[in-house]
């Protein structure tokens, strides 16, 4: 028996895949263009050289540096504690319940808080960076 080139042994269902067509129509979506197809809606440069850029970057790090300070110190607190003071660290609280437990512990609460921090700020700094580009129209 001898079969054409371009025979697709695939059975005929019926099924939606039956009729679909191959390649895609039209211009791409949005989410997967190239730079080079998304073009460039702003002018960086303009935006770069605003004051209130510069602002939105100083409230970034005044949030970002101190807390990453803050959360790795936090972090680290306890393993040197429990190096250097362990039987500070082995004080019963509540039962068998130690001081390094309640300050592991601990940390997750201080992480909770932290995001919870960071998200807040993150709106300001998305309200900041919205009224920042509405002042630049669109190339």
């Amino acid at each position: 028996m001898s079969t054409p080139e371009n025979f697709d042994p695939t059975p005929i269902s019926g099924g939606p895949t039956d009729v679909a067509p191959l390649g895609r129509g039209g211009e791409k979506p949005a989410h997967e263009r190239t730079a080079g197809e998304d073009g460039d809606p702003y002018d960086w440069a303009a935006i770069a050289n605003d004051p209130a850029f510069a602002e939105l970057k100083r409230a970034k790090l005044r949030f970002i540096i101190p807390g990453t300070i803050f959360f790795l110190v936090y972090y680290m607190t306890l393993p040197v504690l429990v190096g250097f003071c362990p039987e500070l660290m082995k004080t019963p609280v509540w039962g068998k319940v130690n001081i390094a437990y309640l300050f592991a512990l601990s940390q997750f609460v201080m992480t909770w808080v932290l995001c919870a921090l960071y998200v807040r700020a993150a709106k300001r700094w998305d309200r900041m960076n919205a009224e920042l580009l509405a002042r630049f129209p669109r190339r």
